[in-house]
């Protein structure tokens, strides 16, 4: 009597404990994570608490499942506690103009909605609604913008060198008779796993909108070789056809990336390497890497082209002092209705290290396979 008596108290107090731990991880083991660790945790818990006991015997427990159980309620906790204290993302008001974007203290990007300006610069190059600095693993700034060669350069942006509206032309890659505006957020939100931004802008021939744009940018954890911005981009004509063309002879109009000062950069394209500048010539993505300002380890950035997007792949431009050109809808020109919706979605891959084709493809091959999965 006194043997069972003693049992059911250490039966209890197991249970008590165990309880305890049932708590914890309700709120530590995320519903979509670690169901395997949860499960087997619970099936501890449920064996100490659904004790039986025989006559004159103590409890019946499975002594290897019970300990094998509780120690990985343990482990559960400890690698959730580690997700925990993750670097989280955070957005910060630069200043009235820009808001960045922070992965813990680590800058990833300025999304700049004011008109940019720069004293050396005409006033007629002043921007808005692009991303820059766009910054490397390790805090390097990847992009250039007012770059002496190319005023109209500007970091991440998209723009195009013929710009029709009705029949009167425009050029918005020189920022000539036609610039974009912002206007409103759509989405502004961080956590630990990602951060997204939404933006909607206008492009205004003086006082008159003429396109919607809508801008999103997914952006995920770093890790130690990469780190992921998706964005997508719509736009939808106002109460008047217009026309998108790229420059004749080469293509460039559309998504943009212009770099920062380097030296010894590579271009990688599934061509492969090589110091000739590309033109008119359709891929699916492209990389830049070298060593930029201040920097002894090489890194750097691709643009990869969604598999869905209109005339997939699209035309590009690639040049060695330093640009990668989508070239969308390239050298022959394409008009839209009002009210039509175009949509095309990329990925900028930012990586450390250097780039060869192999290691490119297959960062492209999981960006096809996550929208894959997306769209399931």
């Amino acid at each position: 009597m006194c043997k069972t008596r003693f049992s059911s108290i250490v039966a209890q107090t197991c249970s008590l404990l165990c309880r305890r731990f049932a708590i914890g991880m309700s709120s530590l083991i995320p519903a979509r994570r670690n169901a395997g660790s949860a499960a087997e945790c619970n099936s501890a818990i449920r064996q100490i608490e659904n004790l039986r006991f025989a006559r004159g015997q103590g409890p019946r427990i499975r002594p290897f499942r019970l300990a094998a159980g509780l120690w990985l309620c343990l482990v559960v906790v400890e690698s959730r506690g580690a997700d925990s204290q993750a670097a989280a993302f955070r957005f910060a008001e630069l200043s009235e103009k820009s808001l960045g974007l922070f992965e813990g203290d680590r800058p990833v990007f300025v999304y700049n909605h004011g008109f940019m300006s720069r004293a050396s610069a005409p006033e007629r190059y002043d921007r808005s609604t692009y991303l820059h600095p766009l910054y490397g693993l390790d805090g390097e700034v990847l992009t250039d913008d007012f770059p002496k060669d190319h005023l109209h350069h500007r970091g991440l942006f998209w723009a195009w060198p013929h710009v029709k509206v009705g029949q009167r032309p425009y050029d918005l890659w020189m920022i000539t008779g036609i610039h974009q505006r912002f206007e409103r957020w759509l989405a502004r939100e961080t956590g630990t796993r990602s951060a997204v931004l939404g933006a909607e802008n206008g492009w205004y021939v003086g006082t008159k909108k003429t396109m919607q744009e809508r801008v999103w940018l997914r952006i995920s954890p770093a890790t130690q070789e990469e780190q992921i911005i998706d964005v997508e981009l719509t736009w939808i004509p106002a109460d008047e056809p217009v026309t998108l063309q790229g420059a004749e002879g080469k293509s460039y109009g559309g998504l943009t990336l212009r770099f920062a000062p380097r030296t010894d950069t590579v271009i990688t394209t599934p061509q492969g390497q090589g110091q000739d500048d590309l033109h008119i010539t359709r891929l699916p993505w492209a990389d830049l890497a070298a060593r930029f300002e201040g920097r002894s380890q090489i890194s750097g950035a691709a643009i990869f082209i969604g598999p869905d997007h209109p005339n997939y792949p699209p035309e590009w431009l690639t040049r060695h002092y330093g640009v990668l050109c989508v070239g969308w809808p390239g050298v022959n020109a394409k008009t839209f209705q009002p009210g039509e919706v175009i949509r095309c979605r990329y990925r900028v891959w930012i990586h450390r290290g250097a780039a060869d084709v192999q290691r490119v493809a297959k960062a492209y091959q999981a960006y096809q396979s996550s929208l894959k999965a997306t769209a399931k």
